[in-house]
């Protein structure tokens, strides 16, 4: 799907958290070309990389599809400003549980009310 403002977002997203294109390029298994032409609105991504990536973000797919993010920007504590691929993998791992976690309290107030 080509869609300037995934790239956009996808550009917003990755700038306040410190990535580079080189970094999600690695996390992702594609060239680094790739993620450049996907900020650009030249590209698109198939709904497995979008996924990867939301989770990656602590966002979900429909954020990063409809609507401009606002984030604030990340600091995460590990030693130096070049993450690895198993650091990235922790970072999205611990985003999915507190996405699922969230998702969870919004549906247990409504199974209250």
């Amino acid at each position: 799907m080509i869609n300037k403002m995934i790239g956009e977002n996808i550009r917003t997203l990755r700038d306040n958290a410190g990535f580079t294109q080189s970094n999600l390029a690695q996390f992702m298994k594609v060239d680094q070309s790739l993620i450049s032409k996907v900020e650009k609105g030249e590209r698109g991504l198939s709904a497995e990389m979008l996924e990867k990536l939301a989770a990656l973000f602590g966002v979900t797919v429909e954020q990063i599809e409809n609507q401009p993010v606002t984030t604030s920007k990340l600091s995460f504590a590990f030693r130096g400003s070049e993450f690895t691929i198993e650091e990235m993998e922790a970072i999205a791992t611990i985003n999915r549980i507190a996405l699922n976690s969230e998702f969870l309290d919004v549906m247990l107030k409504g199974a209250k009310a």
